[in-house]
């Protein structure tokens, strides 16, 4: 089992979702990551009720956040392109010229324990998403053979979990997925640890 088992989990799972290229990575917060790295972003909007390692990564990049009272369902935006879609599942859900974040983590409706993927129409910016996730080098070419150009993050998916997402992936399209509500997530703005992150 190789790295192309990660490319065809890609390639079904941008088709489910509509969207042209989808990047494989360890975790939707991850991702996200990547794509404010990507684009260079200096700050972000974030709602008060989600996942809690969303406002660390404002700590994590040195970059600012503000919070939102938004009523989100399925996805939000961080900025004007880069969606945290971590709890969506609905076919052909892809916003066009943005980047969306899926989440695979064990209670999500395709449950691989851990993994995410950055979904976007963007050749170049798949292209340099792709190489930050394998430590800066293109996959399937060993990396002493390579003048590697771009800092890497070490977040990619391994074919393992990749396999268990093909295996799923057919029952997860079938399924109803649940539906997710914002009292599933605390304020987060109550919390002590972001009385300095900010």
């Amino acid at each position: 089992m190789g790295f192309e088992t990660v490319k065809l989990f890609e390639d079904s799972v941008a088709k489910f979702f509509g969207s042209t290229y989808a990047v494989a990575v360890d975790c939707c917060t991850h991702g996200l990551e990547l794509c404010l790295r990507y684009s260079d972003i200096n700050s972000f909007n974030c709602p008060k009720h989600t996942y809690i390692s969303i406002p660390f990564l404002a700590s994590k990049l040195n970059i600012k956040f503000n919070w939102t009272d938004e009523n989100w369902k399925d996805y939000y935006y961080l900025t004007d392109n880069i969606i945290d879609a971590a709890v969506l599942w609905k076919e052909g859900s892809y916003i066009p010229n943005t980047f969306m974040c899926l989440s695979f983590q064990f209670q999500k409706h395709l449950s691989l324990g851990r993994g995410g993927m950055i979904l976007t129409d963007n050749k170049a910016a798949a292209i340099e998403l792709k190489k930050m996730t394998y430590d800066g080098r293109l996959p399937d070419v060993p990396w002493r053979e390579q003048n590697i150009q771009s800092i890497g993050y070490h977040y990619y998916m391994t074919p393992e979990i990749a396999q268990m997402g093909i295996d799923k992936l057919p029952k997860a399209i079938k399924s109803k997925p649940r539906d997710w509500v914002l009292q599933d997530w605390p304020d987060l703005s109550l919390m002590k640890v972001f009385n300095t992150i900010g």
